[in-house]
């Protein structure tokens, strides 16, 4: 998310963002949220050649939160049952066939601890980060694409606390733009031994309280936004940052399990090129 906040209370004279630009960059969103081409990176890209620079981030956190709904919708059996678990827990009734979800739900209580952390550290640095720099980490996550579309661990472990710290660890660096979420997030739980199908259902679970808590840290510049960006077009941008994301994940589902995340290197590499170059 590479967009500058508003500092000292000052007020910036800056484009009106319109629907149709609101409508492009949620379409964006939607699509380049779940596809390992990092959704932050190709918004930072778009808001500049558009001229919006100054977008205060909730932007960003607005339409990254429509596309949190796509997730639970997606997933809304593995979270029921998650929250059943969970319940039974707490009232002490679990069952022996619940340690596997209890095992997850550590991993991504885990995880979002992690990355908290890194999101915190580097949420500072990410408003600065010049378009060349994104251009870079484009080509770097091009690189991990490649190294997960071959990569086959040798063994298949349940989600856990090791997996958790390693997952979150990757989502934390995935804060920065040009640095795909999923993609990251999906190469290190492989790398941690999860198969494919399990990691990227945990890569889009451990997502959700990281989205919802960017969401509620920045939702104080929600004054600011509305001088940038008119009700409508925000409305228009997460319901196409919905459904766009929606489609894009069960297409991404579908590659992962055919190991073919390093299609996508063919798209990243070429486009960090043209970045650094022309930007």
């Amino acid at each position: 998310m590479a967009i500058l906040h508003f500092r000292d209370n000052k007020r910036y004279t800056f484009p009106v963002m319109t629907i149709i630009q609101s409508i492009l960059l949620g379409f964006l969103q939607g699509v380049a949220e779940f596809l390992p081409i990092s959704s932050s990176g190709h918004l930072a890209v778009a808001q500049g050649l558009f001229g919006l620079d100054e977008v205060p981030l909730l932007f960003d956190v607005f339409l990254h939160l429509a596309t949190l709904f796509s997730v639970i919708l997606f997933f809304r059996k593995t979270i029921g049952n998650l929250f059943c678990v969970l319940g039974r827990f707490i009232i002490r009734k679990s069952r022996d066939e619940d340690k596997p979800a209890l095992r997850l739900i550590l991993a991504i209580l885990i995880g979002t601890l992690v990355t908290g952390i890194f999101g915190i550290v580097l949420s500072s640095s990410v408003p600065s980060i010049p378009l060349k720099a994104i251009g870079v980490f484009f080509i770097i996550t091009g690189a991990l694409l490649v190294f997960s579309s071959w990569y086959e661990p040798k063994r298949s472990v349940e989600p856990g606390p090791l997996q958790g710290l390693i997952t979150g660890f990757a989502q934390g660096i995935g804060v920065l733009p040009g640095i795909s979420r999923s993609g990251i997030t999906i190469s290190a739980a492989l790398l941690a031994g999860i198969d494919r199908k399990t990691a990227g259902e945990f890569s889009f679970l451990l997502s959700l309280p990281a989205i919802l808590g960017a969401f509620l840290l920045e939702f104080r510049d929600i004054g600011g936004l509305m001088d940038t960006v008119p009700a409508a077009a925000l409305a228009a941008g997460c319901v196409t940052a919905f459904i766009a994301g929606l489609l894009s994940l069960r297409f991404l589902m579908a590659l992962i399990q055919r190991g073919k995340l390093g299609w996508f290197a063919c798209y990243l590499i070429p486009a960090g090129i043209l970045t650094i170059i022309f930007l």
